[in-house]
């Protein structure tokens, strides 16, 4: 690895930073400038941006109008870019029925019009009627099957202009600070996450360590992911590490390699220079001389700490033994037994007492071990050793943890029979049956009793809240990843109400090497969760929607399209779901989204309107079939949407909706029926009379913090905001 130090010049930093402040906070940095008559163009950047459902703040606007027009421009040429992308709109989205959703065949009659236009093609009639003789034809082996049969602009021509509606999306963009500051704050609150980042989060945060490393840093770095790529920034820069565990070397050595910071994946480690491998073993010896019992740490990742041991060759530097031991202890010569397995050990002699004390040395682990050792308890006295335990050790464990305990606890409420959910931090699930014992009533009474006050107790001073009703259902993000990047991504369980005719799904991708095939599909499923009928390529025309047609190979980008009137929409949930037929997978193409607009009946307008853009979610996930939301109807006829984010294992080849429904039904029932904690509860647990519902009017002044799915214009002087690009903020220490 090299060591540098990268310098920025202004214009360079504006580059970079501007765009990822403008994504995490929906605020505009305006760059120093003359003062001049720019009051035309800024109305001209707010015009344009109302094309993609943005809107400049009257006080953006207002600064923008005071100067010089080329500021102004230079900014709003950047501005549209980024929220362009941002809402999926800086791509070219064809489809392959022109008219779509009008005009779109049925199925077989498409088939049988590409069989045909084969057998009177000369180039492909003799391997047609081949294929057709033997009983099995090949649709890609057809001509007109799978790409573009006119130009992007041809298929604009067939279309007539969005008419604007009420319902539109309009997202506001606000005046930021200094853009420095603005960067630094953003470092701060990623470096600083109780919650882990998504991917596009750590990039965003990869790239602000290497400029912000220097300068001001968090009281504390919770998550070790952040950790790793904070250390590698710091090495960078001859900055001290921060190590206080022996994983937080191997990640590291996973950073320098841009390997897997997470550790979920293998990394092939690089070629390490020399003051790089002292540095590692230097702070892999001061961990252990400091604390031998974290020896322990290394058995959770052995393989990786053998291949990590042949870079940094620890036998050449006898002066640090005990980075040494750590290698012989992934080796086997040296025995240090983890915690997890002496936990094991005890318990399978069932002294659940010793177990429970054990761990109660880490707090974070006792807590999610509740459930399993009061189960495990066979007397009253065990039953109250283990609570009191975790009464005594709950201050030390993490404010994540508890919340995560508590939702645990709402959904063991029911005793056995529900579908339980099991999550990776892939964001690969699967679902089965709960059959474990419930827990004793009073118990649980006692430790959701104990969790509430110490989560009260942590919560910060929000003053006087004002929380928007469409924010009360926001899932919070405890465990994992448990949101993609993107726009109007909200977390795994939250819910957000559904307003419009026409609800379209999209998908795009732009394949790396090798042809590449994503099919978007939907499915209806009964009360039951039973599936009732699928749209898809291989039925076009179902569920009373329309589908654009199948597109095999996007080596320059490609999108399809599905179209349901909710009106006439049977079933109960809509479950969309992107399938990799072939080639690259999710984490392997260039590029790769879905997401879902709402429209009016007649609003007409292109298959792609960015203003009618609700969500625009990142699919990096390592399955092979993308479940990324599902929509309920409730009793009254009106639909919600409620996020999934989740990813199946699927086939290396040819994943179909018809032969995955079973296994989306059970996931999609594991999520609808799961109870998840959301800013309701949180805001329950505030001091009585402190928290309002808004209803839409002016923000009274005296109001300490706005809780909502946008910060609304007009904000008081010293007003809080709270949206979901700084949920992580509520999720107390």
């Amino acid at each position: 690895m090299r060591r540098f130090r990268v310098f920025w010049d202004h214009a360079g930093m504006s580059t970079l930073l501007a765009p990822l402040v403008l994504r995490h906070t929906r605020r505009v940095c305006v760059p120093p400038g003359p003062e001049g008559e720019g009051a035309a163009m800024a109305r001209r950047f707010d015009a344009a941006l109302m094309t993609a459902g943005f809107k400049l703040s009257a006080g953006l606007l207002e600064t923008l109008s005071a100067r010089e027009p080329g500021t102004v421009a230079t900014l709003a040429v950047h501005t549209l870019g980024a929220v362009r992308e941002m809402v999926g709109d800086h791509v070219q989205h064809n489809v392959y029925f022109i008219d779509f959703p009008a005009n779109v065949p049925d199925t077989l009659d498409f088939w049988m019009e590409c069989v045909a236009d084969a057998l009177v093609n000369s180039a492909s009639s003799s391997g047609a009627v081949a294929q057709l003789q033997s009983g099995v034809l090949d649709l890609l082996s057809l001509p007109a099957y799978g790409d573009y049969r006119h130009t992007y602009e041809q298929m604009l021509a067939a279309h007539d202009d969005l008419i604007a509606a009420a319902g539109d999306r309009v997202t506001v963009l606000h005046q930021g600070g200094d853009l420095d500051d603005e960067a630094t704050a953003l470092y701060l609150a990623l470096a600083g996450s109780p919650t882990p980042l998504n991917d596009a989060d750590l990039d965003a945060l990869r790239a602000l360590a290497a400029l912000r490393v220097d300068g001001p840093q968090p009281a504390d770095i919770p998550i070790r992911e952040n950790r790793a790529l904070i250390n590698r920034a710091r090495l960078d820069l001859g900055a001290p590490l921060l190590l206080d565990t022996v994983t937080d070397v191997l990640r590291l050595a996973c950073a320098l390699s841009d390997g897997d910071v997470t550790l979920r994946e293998p990394t092939r480690f690089a070629r390490l220079r020399r003051p790089v491998r002292r540095t590692l073993l230097a702070g892999l010896d001061e961990v252990i001389a400091a604390s031998p019992a974290k020896l322990a740490d290394v058995n959770a990742h052995r393989e990786p700490w053998k291949r990590l041991g042949e870079r940094l060759h620890p036998h050449e530097y006898p002066r640090w033994p005990h980075a040494a031991d750590v290698f012989a202890v992934a080796r086997g010569d040296k025995a240090a037994p983890s915690m997890e397995a002496r936990v094991e050990a005890l318990l399978a002699r069932e002294k659940v007492s010793a177990a429970t004390d054990l761990l109660a040395t880490a707090p974070g682990k006792l807590m999610r071990s509740l459930d399993r050792l009061l189960r495990l308890a066979a007397t009253d006295a065990e039953y109250e050793h283990v609570l009191a335990t975790a009464e005594r050790v709950a201050p030390q464990a993490s404010g994540r943890v508890l919340l995560s305990v508590r939702e645990h606890l709402l959904n063991r409420e029911d005793g056995t029979g529900r579908i339980r959910l099991f999550t990776n931090r892939l964001a690969r699930a699967h679902a089965t049956r709960d059959r474990r014992e419930p827990l004793p009533e009073p118990v649980g009474a006692r430790l959701a009793a104990f969790l509430d006050g110490e989560v009260r107790r942590r919560l910060p001073d929000l003053g006087t809240v004002l929380v928007e009703p469409a924010a009360l259902d926001i899932a919070l993000p405890l465990s994992g990843k448990a949101a993609a990047g993107g726009f109007g991504v909200l977390p795994r369980g939250s819910t957000s109400p559904v307003e419009g005719d026409l609800l379209r799904f999209f998908v795009h991708w732009r394949q790396v090497a090798r042809r590449t095939d994503f099919d978007l599909s939907a499915m209806t499923l009964d009360a039951a969760y039973e599936t009732l009928e699928w749209l898809s390529y291989t039925s076009l025309t179902t569920m009373g929607g329309a589908h654009s047609g199948d597109i095999t190979s996007a080596p320059d980008g490609a999108s399809e399209f599905i179209d349901l009137r909710l009106g006439v929409i049977e079933g109960a949930f809509i479950v969309p779901q992107v399938n990799i037929y072939a080639g690259e997978g999710f984490e392997e193409v260039a590029e790769s989204f879905f997401g879902f607009m709402l429209r009016g009946a007649d609003q007409a307008g292109r298959p792609f309107e960015a203003s009618t853009v609700r969500l625009k979610s990142d699919l990096r996930g390592p399955g092979r079939v993308a479940l990324p939301l599902v929509f309920l109807r409730d009793a009254d006829g009106t639909w919600r949407a409620k996020w999934l984010h989740l990813y199946l294992r699927g086939t290396d080849w040819g994943n179909r909706v018809e032969d995955n429904h079973a296994a989306a039904e059970t996931l999609v029932r594991a999520v609808v029926e799961r109870r998840y904690l959301t800013v309701r509860d949180l805001t329950d647990l505030l001091p009585a009379g402190s928290v309002r519902v808004w209803d839409g009017a002016k923000i009274p002044a005296g109001t300490t913090t706005f809780i909502g799915l946008e910060r609304p214009d007009g904000l008081p002087e010293g007003c809080r905001a709270v949206t979901p690009e700084n949920l992580r903020d509520l999720i107390p220490d």
